[in-house]
């Protein structure tokens, strides 16, 4: 009896021991969590000081919200951009490309994924671009609404008293953008492929 005794008291302290080790982690998600809600974490990274092309056949998405803001270098050079977070998307096809400046000359970076391969999905997609070009078909639009209101897109809000815009699904063909950074919580690249060339041509 006294044995099982202490087997249950070392259960309890080792529960005790664990939730003491997992509080400040459990707590760190919270603050994190509830600062990415008001938007204070849009730019989580220094963007580089080179901005890239990104295009896509057709893509599709659930939702949309978006707003302006800046994004900052390792400098500390500010880049204004529209903020776009876009929710569960499929893209007929994706082109990313970058020129670099080296010694040997301009080199292209450049990654394209989907065409025959395959559509391109992503989840929580959020793009901080300079532009978007494409023939584009929104559905329950809400052009004006307050930046800190937005909720189509989890987490994806801006500064109270700021414009902001969303829509319930959107449809863009020919997708063209001069974009800072791009991040998503899920990507599935089919056919994905990497090209690194010395005076290369980019996607558009």
């Amino acid at each position: 009896m006294s044995a099982a005794r202490d087997a249950l008291r070392e259960g309890r302290t080792s529960w005790r021991k664990t939730a003491v080790v997992a509080m400040p982690a459990v707590l760190a998600v919270g603050v994190m969590a509830s600062v990415m809600a008001e938007g204070a974490l849009a730019a989580s990274f220094a963007v580089s000081g080179t901005s890239f092309q990104v295009s896509s056949g057709k893509l599709t998405s659930e939702g949309l919200s978006s707003y302006v803001q800046t994004d900052r270098d390792i400098d500390g050079k500010g880049h204004p951009v529209a903020l776009l977070g876009i929710g569960d998307a499929t893209l007929t096809d994706i082109c990313q490309a970058a020129e670099v400046k080296t010694p040997l000359g301009k080199v292209v970076f450049k990654l394209t994924a989907g065409g025959d391969a395959g559509n391109v999905t992503a989840s929580n997609l959020v793009i901080d671009g300079e532009d978007l070009v494409g023939d584009a078909r929104f559905g329950t639009a809400q052009i004006g609404r307050d930046a800190s209101t937005l909720d189509e897109v989890p987490g994806v809000k801006g500064e109270r008293g700021k414009f902001g815009l969303q829509a319930g699904d959107i449809t863009v063909s020919g997708v063209k953008s001069n974009a800072w950074s791009a991040t998503g919580g899920n990507f599935r690249l089919k056919g994905m492929r990497v090209d690194v060339s010395l005076g290369g041509k980019k996607c558009f």
